[in-house]
C-alpha cells in the first residue's frame, strides 16, 4: 500500500501547472486523482499518485524545476495545526523538532533526519518512491524545508550548503534563488546543511500560551495516527542505507529500541525487515539507475552494498537483468 499524503503538499500546484501552459485536470486525472484534491487540504492521497503527477507534470512542461516551483512561495501555515505548533516554538531547533516527530502525519513518503557533528547540522530529506524518479518530490520537500527555516532565520539567510542526490537541471539559476547559492548536485544524499548555532537562534514572536493550544489542535488532528514500526523501520532504513550501516541492529539503536522488539512488531504487522530493505534497495536502484549520473560501483554503495558484485547478484535476482543492462535499456 502506497502511504499517504495530506492533499496540502499539492499547494500552488494549480497555479504552477497553469503558467507553464499545461490542463491540471487532465494531468490529475491521468494520475488518478480528482479535482477536488486541489481544493481540500487535509485530505489523504497515495504518496505514488502524488509522485507521479509531479514527474508527469515537469515533463510535460519541460521544466526540471517543478516541484521547486510549487515550494517557492509556501507558507508555514500550509502544514496546518503542525504549521500553528512550529511557529509558537522558543528556538529553530524546537521549530525542526516539532516538524521531526510530526512530518508523517503531513507525508507518510517522507524521511526526514537532523544529524549534528563538529558544529554542522545536516538536515536530510528524502521521498520514499516504489515506482519511479521522485526529483520532483524530492526537491518540494527540500523547498519547504528551506522556507521554513527562512521565515524564523531570515529572508537572506544561507546554508552553508545543500547537496541533491540527482544531476543538475540546464539551468540552476531558480535552485539558487530558492535554496541558496551553494547548490551541490550528485550528491549521496539530498540535505541542507548549515551552523548547528543556527539552530539556536531565539524566535521572538513565540508564545508559550499559544503553544500549548497548538499542541492540543496536534494531539487532537494527529490523534491514533502514529507511525507504525513498518513505517518507522522503512524511513530509519532509506536513512541508513547510504551509510553502509543498516542491519536490524543498527536500525533498532536508531529508533531507540531492542532488536527483537523490532523484529517481534514487525512480524505483528506481517512485515520482515530483509523485506522491507530489498523494498527500499528497489526503489532507489530504479532512481539511482534512471538518473544514469553515478557509476554502477558508486550506486552499489548507496544501496548498501560493499561489492559492486553483490549488488549485481541481487540486482539479477529482483530484476532479472543486470544493473549495466538496465541502465542501456533504459538509454535505449
Amino acid at each position: 500500500m502506497s502511504p499517504l499524503v495530506r492533499t496540502a503538499c499539492l499547494t500552488n500546484y494549480r497555479e504552477v501547472a497553469l503558467a507553464a501552459g499545461l490542463s491540471p485536470q487532465r494531468l490529475l486525472a491521468d494520475a488518478g486523482l480528482s479535482p477536488a484534491v486541489l481544493r481540500e487540504l487535509d485530505l489523504k492521497i497515495p504518496a505514488e499518485r502524488v509522485r507521479r503527477l509531479l514527474e508527469d507534470s515537469a515533463a510535460h512542461a519541460r521544466d526540471e524545476s517543478f516541484g521547486l516551483r510549487m515550494a517557492e512561495s509556501r507558507q508555514i501555515s500550509n502544514l496546518g495545526p503542525v504549521g500553528i505548533l512550529m511557529r509558537e516554538q522558543p528556538t529553530m531547533r524546537d521549530v525542526l523538532d516539532v516538524l521531526l516527530r510530526h512530518h508523517r502525519f503531513l507525508n507518510a513518503a517522507l524521511a526526514l533526519a537532523i544529524e549534528e557533528s563538529g558544529g554542522v547540522a545536516v538536515i536530510r530529506a528524502d521521498v520514499l518512491a516504489a515506482d519511479g524518479p521522485a526529483r520532483q518530490g524530492v526537491e518540494l520537500a527540500i523547498g519547504v524545508i528551506m522556507r521554513v527555516l527562512r521565515q524564523f532565520l531570515g529572508a537572506t539567510w544561507e546554508p552553508r550548503c545543500v547537496a541533491l542526490a540527482h544531476a543538475a537541471p540546464r539551468d540552476p539559476g531558480l535552485h539558487q534563488r530558492v535554496l541558496g547559492r551553494c547548490v551541490e548536485f550528485g550528491q549521496e544524499f539530498n540535505a541542507i546543511v548549515c551552523h548547528a548555532a543556527d539552530l539556536e537562534v531565539p524566535n521572538p514572536s513565540a508564545d508559550r500560551v499559544m503553544a500549548r493550544y497548538a499542541q492540543q489542535l496536534v494531539d487532537t488532528s494527529v490523534g491514533a495516527q502514529a507511525p507504525s514500526m513498518t513505517e518507522e523501520v522503512r524511513h530509519a532504513i532509506v536513512m541508513l542505507l547510504p551509510s553502509g550501516r543498516c542491519s536490524i541492529r543498527q536500525v533498532s539503536e536508531h529508533l531507540g529500541m531492542a532488536c527483537r522488539t523490532v523484529q517481534r512488531r514487525l512480524a505483528e504487522q506481517g512485515e520482515a525487515f530483509s523485506a522491507l530493505v530489498d523494498e527500499a534497495r528497489m526503489s532507489l536502484a530504479a532512481r539511482h539507475l534512471n538518473d544514469g549520473i553515478r557509476p554502477l560501483g558508486e550506486v552499489a554503495g548507496l544501496l548498501g552494498f560493499s561489492e559492486q558484485s553483490g549488488f549485481s547478484r541481487w540486482h539479477r535476482k529482483k530484476f532479472g537483468c543486470s544493473p549495466k543492462e538496465r541502465r542501456a535499456a533504459q538509454r535505449a
